[in-house]
């Protein structure tokens, strides 16, 4: 039986019908939106098992990161694939990792955004203009959603020191990339994460962005003590690098608002290397060096 993730382009309406392909094959995993873009495109999140301990993978919070969302729904892909047919993973026993955990997927943060970096501004209906003018058309560019916020700036993690260090970027508004929106939590997709996280009391948060090959796990004084270790693992399971970001990146994180709302660990992982968007051919490659530890963030 072939994979329904296909190696291709992906964007909303792809998500949206692999959603509804793996969902039917699967029907022990359940989806549901849990929020819509500025242009109205459910943010699907699809839930794979019902234990109590629960871990939220995302992907796709930047425009020309769709990749990370082909990698986010390849690996649930292959979860559900070896629940259903009692095999192993990467030489875990699924069925085992999963006793009394589920996990969330939320294949694409950032729907709008992506439709714009593959198609460029009239893929942003009304605000087409504004996109235009703020480079939406230039390959390779374009991060923000449809009202020219960058989604991981805008949640309420040291927002105002963020906001200080772009405008002494010249970065005052509407914007490609790096604009962290006119107040913390501006922009639905923001805002449906974290009512996501308020609702499903997760153990732990992994956000999938590219490129790198780094795993950050740390923001400020909440970070428990246990996260470093829990990126070591990570990084020995992958020969990713244990780092910090850096400049613009150090604030207003989704993984930053999660550590410092709940003291529990979170993680964002720089899939890949090379400049984004990262082509189609180097998915394979990208996905086989990754796939353990991801695993390893889901089950740690």
């Amino acid at each position: 039986m072939g994979y329904l993730t296909t190696v291709q382009p992906i964007d909303h309406g792809v998500v949206s019908g692999l959603v509804g392909a793996l969902t039917a094959r699967y029907p022990f995993l359940c989806a549901a939106p849990i929020g819509r873009s500025v242009m109205g495109r459910s943010l699907w999140g699809m839930t794979l098992g019902s234990g109590k301990h629960r871990v939220l993978m995302a992907a796709a919070f930047h425009g020309q990161e769709w990749l990370t969302a082909l990698v986010c729904l390849r690996l649930c892909e292959e979860l559900c694939r070896s629940l259903a047919e009692e095999c192993y993973l990467a030489e875990w026993d699924i069925r085992r990792a999963m006793s009394g955990r589920s996990v969330v997927f939320v294949p694409m943060v950032n729907p709008d955004g992506v439709e714009i970096a593959l198609r460029g501004s009239e893929a942003a209906g009304d605000n087409r203009d504004a996109v235009r003018s703020a480079g939406g058309d230039i390959h390779g560019h374009w991060q923000a959603n449809a009202n020219g916020v960058d989604i991981n700036h805008n949640f309420n993690a040291g927002w105002k020191e963020l906001q200080q260090a772009e405008q002494k970027k010249g970065i005052k508004g509407f914007s490609a990339r790096q604009w962290g929106g006119p107040c913390p939590e501006s922009e639905p997709e923001t805002r449906a994460l974290i009512g996501l996280c308020e609702r499903a009391s997760f153990r732990h948060v992994v956000a999938l962005h590219s490129q790198g090959e780094e795993i950050y796990w740390q923001y400020g004084d909440n970070t428990p003590p246990c996260s470093e270790l829990m990126a070591r693992v990570m990084a020995a399971a992958s020969g990713y690098t244990v780092s910090s970001p850096e400049g613009l990146a150090s604030h207003g994180g989704f993984k930053d608002w999660f550590i410092s709302t709940y003291s529990r660990p979170g993680f964002t992982i720089e899939l890949g290397k090379g400049i984004n968007p990262l082509p189609l051919s180097d998915f394979k490659k990208i996905y086989e060096k990754a796939r353990e530890m991801l695993l390893v963030s889901l089950f740690l």
